[in-house]
């Protein structure tokens, strides 16, 4: 009897440790911490609006291949941006130095990497350069704007420019939402807030630096994405010679109107069949009991 207890704790223990170490391999290989980097490498720069949830050591990859590690992560308080530095492995030191880093998710909830696509420069990044075109992580919530009609945000791999603009109700616009020009996403909002001062919302809005011709007298409406779509902000161009430039304020601007607002308004006033009946109206009727 004693026997048998004896080896049903044997067994007992050997699963629990055989689980435990395929928890352990299975953490490593879905992890930064598999594979880290060994030989000799080489150190490059990238900037990024959003690191999401990257952390050091997060594999460095090209063509899916894992080229490298990410060594640390900083944030530059003059930019609001995050520093990242790549160690590469000094086999791949043939990386055009206008490629484009991006940081991706492992499936749905995995870990976050960097991955590097080539661009068609002949001049490479060296060791301690830059990488200046980035995208960042894509959030759930952008994500799901998209998905219900939000449309895309632009790349902006050109750099940005803000424009300010102040709006009496924005609605459930949020940070992130795109600005869109003839329908096509031009930029993001970068901040919404309120102004305690003037009372109403400010909102900063990173536009493509690729539509620099915007007129300064053109206007931006918060408008709705369908019936139950997300929010976003609309630019119908003015007629000024002048553009906009950094740091500008667009004057003319036109709230989100709110599912309230539109059925109090058809309450009030009614259907346009009540307005054309009572125009229709002959002036000799009277009230009833008067004659």
């Amino acid at each position: 009897m004693s026997q048998q207890r004896s080896s049903y704790a044997i067994g007992t223990g050997l699963f629990i440790v055989l689980g435990f170490a395929t928890l352990v391999y299975l953490a490593t290989q879905t992890t930064s911490v598999a594979n880290v980097h060994q030989g000799a490498s080489y150190t490059v720069d990238a900037h990024f609006a959003n690191i999401g949830q990257l952390k050091e050591r997060a594999p460095v990859k090209i063509a899916g291949v894992r080229v490298g590690q990410v060594r640390s992560i900083t944030l530059d308080p003059s930019s609001e941006q995050a520093d990242v530095k790549f160690a590469i492995d000094q086999r791949y030191s043939r990386i055009p130095d206008d490629s484009v880093a991006t940081i991706f998710t492992s499936g749905l909830l995995g870990d976050q990497y960097v991955g590097i696509q080539y661009g068609t420069s002949k001049k490479l990044v060296a060791d301690g350069g830059t990488l200046t075109m980035t995208k960042p992580a894509q959030q759930l919530e952008e994500m799901l704007g998209k998905f219900f009609g939000a449309g895309g945000v632009a790349d902006n791999l050109g750099g940005t420019y803000s424009v300010k603009a102040r709006f009496t109700n924005v609605g459930s616009l949020s940070v992130g939402a795109p600005v869109k020009m003839a329908g096509v996403a031009i930029g993001s909002v970068q901040t919404v807030h309120a102004d305690p001062v003037k009372l109403d919302a400010e909102v900063i809005m990173a536009i493509d630096k690729r539509y620099n011709a915007i007129p300064d007298d053109s206007s931006a409406a918060v408008f709705t994405s369908g019936l139950i779509g997300t929010q976003y902000v609309a630019i119908q161009p003015g007629g000024s010679p002048d553009a906009l430039k950094n740091g500008d304020e667009m004057v003319l601007t036109q709230s989100a109107m709110q599912l309230e607002d539109l059925i109090g308004k058809f309450l009030v006033n009614g259907s346009p069949s009540d307005k054309k009946d009572a125009g229709n109206a002959k002036p000799t009727d009277t009230p009833a009991g008067k004659q």
